[in-house]
């Protein structure tokens, strides 16, 4: 008897399985056909991907050889265009590089708060501390603030370098003793790095020893002096010579 059920019950499942598959049959064909077509799919974007990264990368290493700075500027803006996200910003901080080696100072600094504004991460705070250098001899303390205040919080690795550029400001609008703080803080602050901690050190040092201090400037020619040869070899009272 027990054969019979499981006979039965063997025709009772193939008789669902039967009118499930005439029923979704299909729907899993369609299925299993678009998951081998998206695992291909993601393959040869994958492919491409990498085979667009090794272009960029020829590319950008072609256009760091260039020894024009007008010319290389060129190069890195035209690989900013066409290039994948990572060497896209890469080549517009370099093509700012070029530029601002090109005397073009305005136009660099435009490049490099832009890609400030759009980059959160390490290119968009190198960008920053960039604009922050070359706008440092011509911008307000109050704009450089603003400028680097995304890289003033206690937390980022790149605090030191704000504060640096602050504190060079400071020497510029001559607040002598403002700036002799703030580096003699940052050669004393352990997550300073040592490059900058050696800068800071010889900053303070040096302002400390008077070196801010205005001495005069080069007096302007003057009546032309008797060399001293001639004076040695002429005569006592005789006049020198035109």
């Amino acid at each position: 008897m027990s054969d019979i059920f499981r006979e039965v019950e063997e025709d009772v499942r193939r008789e669902k399985l039967e009118k499930f598959w005439k029923a979704y049959g299909d729907y899993i064909i369609a299925l299993g056909a678009l998951i081998i077509l998206g695992i291909a799919g993601f393959e040869l974007w994958q492919r491409y991907q990498a085979n667009q990264r090794d272009k960029a990368a020829i590319a950008f290493m072609a256009a760091q050889r260039i020894t024009d700075p007008r010319q290389a500027a060129n190069a890195f803006a035209d690989l900013a265009k066409t290039a994948p996200s990572g060497y896209r910003l890469l080549s517009r901080l370099e093509q700012a590089n070029s530029m601002l080696a090109a005397g073009q100072r305005e136009t660099a600094v435009t490049v490099y708060k832009e890609i400030a504004d759009q980059d959160k991460s390490g290119i968009g705070a190198v960008a920053r501390v960039r604009a922050g250098w070359a706008t440092v001899d011509t911008a307000s303390r109050a704009d450089l603030q603003t400028l680097l205040a995304p890289l003033e919080t206690q937390s980022s690795v790149w605090k030191p370098m704000a504060d640096e550029i602050l504190a060079y400001s400071d020497y510029r609008n001559h607040d002598t003793a403002k700036a002799t703080q703030e580096f003699d803080s940052l050669a004393s602050n352990p997550a300073t790095p040592g490059a900058l901690k050696s800068r800071a050190r010889a900053m303070a040092a040096f302002l400390k020893q008077g070196g801010d201090k205005n001495v005069g400037t080069v007096p302007p020619p003057g009546t032309t002096h008797t060399p001293l040869s001639e004076v040695v070899k002429r005569p006592a009272g005789a006049p020198a010579q035109p």
